[in-house]
């Protein structure tokens, strides 16, 4: 996969959650992901369409996503994943992807985003069938992470 299509997730991701969570997020060892694969109780799952096509799934446990919601709330204590807590953890996503995306476009690589799907349940296993999907691993501070898995039709 081309590494200036991976480029503008990394940097969208780091701006938006800077800026709207105040978390700095540090850039874990990137790798490749076979599939299928396991993954954390917490999905986000955003399609890409355009000279790009796939999707980005931004993984997490629950720990961490009450975490982003408080943050994203005003510091407020979030105690349980209500309708407001996934809706704003599903609208972070939909923001650094949107960010990526206007990256992506400054570049010359034209992408639309689909809506964000929240997804939460035990033992998810995720498959992408002739997607190669690459895992950037964002390290929150506090042995916190949130994963994101880009998966494009080479």
């Amino acid at each position: 996969m081309n590494v200036e299509y991976i480029n503008p997730f990394i940097e969208a991701s780091r701006t938006v959650l800077k800026q709207i969570t105040g978390i700095d997020a540090k850039l874990g060892k990137i790798f490749v992901k076979t599939s299928p694969y396991a993954s954390d109780n917490i999905l986000i799952i955003v399609g890409l369409t355009g000279k790009i096509r796939g999707q980005a799934v931004f993984a997490m446990n629950q720990y961490v996503a009450l975490d982003i919601a408080s943050s994203m709330m005003g510091g407020i204590e979030t105690v349980e994943l209500d309708e407001m807590s996934k809706s704003a953890i599903s609208e972070l996503a939909n923001m650094i992807l949107g960010n990526a995306a206007t990256i992506l476009y400054n570049r010359g690589i034209g992408v639309e985003i689909t809506p964000p799907t929240f997804l939460m349940g035990e033992n998810m296993q995720i498959s992408n069938a002739k997607m190669k999907t690459i895992c950037i691993p964002l390290l929150l501070g506090d042995n916190k992470q949130m994963q994101i898995d880009v998966s494009i039709v080479e």
